[in-house]
């Protein structure tokens, strides 16, 4: 076991760093980076801004990181992810095009159901990851990561394009709409204030388009990125700071910002793109067939109060409960290897 131990002691921790991994800046000027139909809201609440994937985005509010984090575990949270990259893909063979592009069986998704899936390379590495829903209007709903947004676009149009120039009926749109996350148990209860579909009928990974507090036109689709149960919704844009005031009117709505947002996904398992799965990542290795040896993401928890952290190990150090030493700051500290997710997800499943 000692031997297993010094083996990977040479594993390159980032734990400190990537706690506060949101807050970094980008190369670009704060004045050239993109604002969200919510940036002044954002000012006007206390959020404090960072750059992050070519966005100007908040870090947090008043609220510390951590009272962020346990809100949103305990009540619910309202995130702005308007940075995300939504599109449309419409045509006879829509399905075709996204069955080339992404990893999931796309014919199969009942309408309104949606999938998590990936970009793959012709390597097999992964070029983003992405929720892909099949809507009932009669095209595919396609939410994918700001960072990856050139790449995903190009893509995607080289793509239409060649399927265009063999007589395929596809075509692609890219969406001006915001879109708000509320993230927590008590999400549902909330939203349900404000829409008339009965939200017991919509399942994790589904979606509808309804009336959201007065605003049409709204797809609200059950998923999020902090293991909780919870919502997205594709909104307007020019009716985002009406829908996003008429939830923090309910006390048990806080805004929240990436850093928060961060930590929920560490500690439910979940993936963050160019962290734990790149393009040198295949979809076996990003399931946690850990095998390249390197720690990914990590950060202290504030649900267990320790800290925690996702990474690649060789497998035969890969089993539950094997401890390791990991080099954090050039001191090595002691880990062991552990299922994940950390903390427990909740998700609304219909039984």
């Amino acid at each position: 076991m000692q031997q297993a131990r010094s083996m990977v002691s040479r594993l390159s921790s980032r734990l400190q760093a990537l706690a506060s991994a949101p807050c970094r800046s980008l190369s670009c000027a704060q004045d050239v980076l993109h604002r969200t139909p919510l940036y002044d809201f954002h000012l006007a609440h206390g959020g404090k801004m960072v750059a992050f994937a070519g966005w100007s985005l908040p870090v947090q509010y008043r609220d510390s990181h951590v009272n962020s984090h346990l809100h949103t575990r305990q009540h619910c949270s309202l995130f702005d992810v308007s940075h995300m990259l939504q599109t449309k893909i419409f045509g006879c063979d829509r399905v075709k095009l996204m069955e080339s592009l992404v990893v999931g069986d796309i014919a199969e998704l009942k309408p309104n159901q949606g999938t998590l899936s990936l970009f793959t390379s012709e390597a097999g590495g992964i070029l983003d990851d992405l929720i892909v829903t099949s809507a009932s209007e009669g095209h595919l709903y396609v939410v994918s990561n700001a960072g990856c947004r050139e790449k995903d676009l190009t893509l995607m149009q080289d793509k239409v394009r060649e399927l265009q120039n063999k007589g395929s009926d596809v075509a692609l749109e890219v969406m001006d709409n915001a879109l708000l996350a509320l993230q927590g148990p008590t999400a549902a209860q909330v939203l349900q204030a404000g829409v008339a579909d009965d939200l017991r009928k919509l399942p994790f990974m589904t979606s509808a388009v309804m009336e959201v507090f007065g605003v049409s036109g709204c797809r609200v689709t059950r998923c999020g990125y902090t293991g909780e149960d919870g919502v997205e919704i594709s909104v307007p844009a020019a009716e985002a700071v009406r829908l996003a005031a008429a939830l923090l009117k309910n006390p048990e709505v806080k805004l929240a910002g990436l850093a928060a947002r961060d930590s929920l996904r560490l500690e439910a398992g979940l993936c963050l793109y160019g962290n734990d799965i790149d393009e040198h990542t295949t979809p076996v290795e990003g399931s946690l067939s850990w095998t390249l040896g390197a720690v990914t993401s990590g950060c202290p928890s504030p649900c267990l109060k320790k800290n925690v952290a996702m990474g690649y190990v060789p497998y035969e150090y890969s089993r539950p409960g094997t401890p390791l030493l990991v080099e954090v700051r050039r001191k090595q500290q002691p880990a062991v290897v552990s299922k994940m997710p950390f903390v427990s997800t909740n998700y609304y499943i219909l039984k």
